[in-house]
């Protein structure tokens, strides 16, 4: 089996009695764009962070390409972008000294070229003081620096943090080329319906474990899709019993609503014995599974609990 692009092996974080990463296990393949998700406080921040060597994990393993994240560290870093949630830059520097301090460190391997088009994609004049831009344009400071190296793996912390609609579709676009060209995006975010668009498989964190880790084509294919159905004449009462994979939520008249699972294709041909008005479906949001599946873990004792995010950094 080739190597994982990250591989978390019962990964434990400590902050004296608290508890931030319970014996987590996850793997991220190659050419993945992965979706890290989480409520504040749920240990998103702290286990990447430990992917860069920021904080050392107080028990288990963390491997990035193939390298340990502790004892390789350096190795990990030239290979790695890294765009922090909590992004702080120097702000006597211009965008272009900062990137080219950063390109300095990384020993010349960052692609010129494609950090200018990055520049002119994002829309960020690069002659200002770090000092003088608003968030949103730091924030496309901190992406660029995270990509223009062209890295194997690009860990991103609340990455459209602060942009607009219009930017956000940018990095969207960026990440779907960084993957499309070979490399692998990690990232967490709190926007449900950007990790929606863009991400082939999803984990969920919570109190520092992992809740679930899910393919989203699988898992909305998989997830009871509702279906609102009005006749045109009231249906009998009988009429979709015993129908594969469907469920008669209500019949109130000439409404019906059925949850089919694994697609609709034998509650439509049921259906064509009728005269159907109107047909409405819905199928569930990421954001509907995500909250579904923490109700269901808020009726677990929390096993202790993790700090916010912003108090790990000053923890470690």
């Amino acid at each position: 089996m080739p190597n994982a692009a990250i591989e978390l092996e019962a990964l434990t974080k400590r902050y004296g009695s608290v508890l931030a990463l319970d014996d987590v296990e996850l793997r991220v393949e190659p050419g993945e764009l992965f979706g890290f998700l989480g409520p504040n406080g749920a240990g998103k921040t702290t286990a990447i962070r430990i992917l860069v060597d920021l904080i050392r994990p107080t028990a288990g393993h963390a491997r990035v390409l193939g390298l340990d994240a502790q004892r390789d560290a350096r190795a990990v870093r030239a290979r790695v972008g890294y765009l922090p949630g909590d992004l702080r830059l120097y702000e006597h520097l211009t965008g272009h000294e900062l990137l080219e301090l950063i390109a300095s460190l990384r020993g010349g391997t960052v692609d010129a070229r494609y950090r200018d088009d990055l520049i002119a994609r994002l829309q960020l004049d690069p002659s200002r003081a770090i000092g003088e831009l608003s968030r949103g344009n730091r924030q496309k400071v901190g992406i660029v620096q995270a990509l223009m190296s062209r890295p194997a793996l690009v860990l991103l912390d609340e990455p459209t943090s602060g942009l607009d609609p219009l930017m956000q579709e940018e990095v969207e676009a960026l990440l779907r080329e960084t993957v499309r060209d070979g490399g692998t995006v990690f990232f967490s975010s709190h926007v449900l319906s950007e990790v929606e668009q863009i991400c082939t498989r999803v984990a969920m964190l919570n109190r520092g474990a992992i809740l679930d880790v899910f393919d989203l084509a699988e898992q909305r294919r998989l997830a009871p899709r509702t279906v609102a159905v009005t006749f045109a004449e009231p249906p009998p009462a009988d009429a979709f019993a015993g129908l594969a994979g469907v469920t008669v939520l209500a019949h109130d008249g000439r409404r019906v609503e059925f949850a089919a699972r694994d697609g609709i294709d034998a509650l439509v041909k049921r259906l064509a014995a009728f005269t159907v008005t109107t047909l409405d479906t819905h199928e569930p949001s990421l954001e509907e599974l995500f909250l579904a599946r923490y109700q269901q873990d808020a009726t677990t004792a929390a096993p202790g609990g993790a700090p916010p995010e912003g108090a790990h950094a000053a923890s470690a």
